[in-house]
This record gives structure tokens, C-alpha cells and sequence, in this order.
């Protein structure tokens, strides 16, 4: 079965698959990361607030796996921009105004999302003993 192509979509998708693989492994190397320094605090038995750095990577991951499994990049609609080729990293300007505006609201939707996923995150591993 051949893969409908994906087409620029304002506020829903503006990005390709290849793309949309980039951010999916971010997410996952964030999560990976996420896992070995929330363990090693608990082992450790790190300060809680110090543990709180643990915000950082599980934001980069929420963000990663949100834009993936969401088929939009957060920079790119901030920047006003698609990529919907093969070739990572060759953009294409959002020339519809309207278009741009529903880009960057969906954009800071996923930032909104991600950053209370990475609170939440941080705040259970305060918690933890």
C-alpha cells in the first residue's frame, strides 16, 4: 500500500514524515534521559529540589513525541514556515496570514501540553523518597 502524501494543513500538520521521525526519536532520547537521571536521583537520593532539573529533559521529550504523533513542528510554526519534502530542514514560508496565526496557536498548544506533562513529572519525583 503507497502512502497518501501529506499536504500542509494551518494549525494541524506541517510536517513530513521524515520529519515527523526526527522528532519522534527526540522524544525518545528524551525520555531515555528523563528515565536515567530520575532514576539515578532516587538512587542517589538527591535534594527534591534539585530534582526538579528533571522539568528539562521530560519537557524535550513530551515535545518531541507531541509534535510526532501530532504532525507539526513547534518551531516551524512559530517561525511561519512547513516542510512537507523529503529533505529535513527545507522550509517553505506560510504565505496566508490566517494560516500563520492558526500555526503559532497550535504551536504554543503542544508548548502548553508538554510543560505540564514535564511539571507533572518533576513534581512526582519530588515526591519520590
Amino acid at each position: 500500500m503507497v502512502p497518501i502524501p501529506r499536504v500542509y494543513v494551518a494549525g494541524s500538520c506541517n510536517i513530513s514524515r521524515e520529519e515527523e521521525g526526527l522528532r519522534l526519536a527526540a522524544g525518545w532520547m528524551g525520555l531515555g534521559l528523563t528515565l536515567v537521571a530520575g532514576l539515578s536521583f532516587v538512587a542517589l537520593h538527591v535534594a527534591p529540589l534539585i530534582r526538579l532539573v528533571i522539568f528539562f529533559p521530560a519537557l524535550f521529550s513530551a515535545v518531541g513525541f507531541l509534535q510526532a504523533t501530532q504532525h507539526f513542528c513547534v518551531n516551524y510554526g512559530l517561525k511561519g514556515v512547513f516542510n512537507l519534502s523529503k529533505d529535513v530542514g527545507l522550509t517553505a514560508p506560510v504565505t496566508d496570514p490566517a494560516a500563520v496565526q492558526k500555526d503559532k496557536l497550535k504551536s504554543w498548544r503542544i508548548l502548553g501540553i508538554a510543560s505540564l506533562i514535564a511539571a507533572a513529572v518533576a513534581f512526582l519525583l519530588v515526591l519520590a523518597p
